[in-house]
């Protein structure tokens, strides 16, 4: 059995007219209820519903064979494991964003309001940039409008959020889409059940494109 990590949501609704593609019977991820392990009736394929910062821990630990998860999880994440396909949906931005017109603040560190501590901290050190992280778990644009922050480092879709609160893309930092990844040591022990669902996956990507 092949076990995948799924996140509720977007990304299990859009992973399963992938899945169902390749043939796969979904109705074990989309069926009410609160059970967090499924399977197909036919035993091949394993379910585990989960948080989506928690999809790389779970295949990390071997505990999923693969999951899917966006980009920014992943580089967040900072895991060792095989990326093997960009699914291609759920698209948007990791920017910085922040007040176009605002002037710097003095020699000391840039202040920045950020979910993703890790790439903030990897961007602007690569511009050679001090900067002071607030970790938020909320709406990460008030950090700017409270005086928290100077700027956010955040997902963007449509930019309409920030726009309404009087902010803007400063800059992008790279463009995001679901990814499916494996573990390492699935990918060696499961050869012969996961390369042929790979390859079906990556056929149904090419169809729908």
């Amino acid at each position: 059995m092949i076990t995948l990590a799924l996140a509720k949501g977007r990304l299990a609704e859009d992973t399963c007219s992938l899945l169902a593609a390749c043939g796969i019977d979904t109705s074990v991820i989309t069926a009410p209820g609160r059970q967090l392990v499924r399977k197909t009736p036919d035993g091949k394929f394993g379910f585990i519903m989960v948080k989506p910062t928690d999809v790389p821990v779970y295949v990390h630990a071997g505990v999923a064979d693969a999951g899917v998860v966006g980009k920014d999880t992943l580089m967040e994440a900072n895991l060792p494991l095989f990326e093997m396909l960009d699914l291609g949906f759920c698209r948007c931005r990791m920017s910085v964003a922040g007040f176009p017109d605002a002037e710097p603040n003095g020699p000391g560190k840039l202040r920045v309001a950020t979910k993703y501590p890790n790439i903030a901290r990897s961007w602007f050190s690569q511009k050679g940039i001090g900067i002071d992280i607030t970790v938020l778990s909320g709406s990460v644009e008030l950090g700017p409008l409270v005086g928290l922050s100077d700027v956010i480092v955040d997902l963007v879709e449509t930019g309409s959020t920030l726009k309404a609160n009087g902010l803007a893309v400063l800059e992008d930092i790279f463009h995001i889409s679901a990814r499916l990844v494996v573990n390492q040591a699935s990918l060696k022990v499961k050869a012969d059940e996961i390369n042929p669902w790979l390859a079906a996956m990556a056929a149904a990507l090419e169809a729908q494109s």
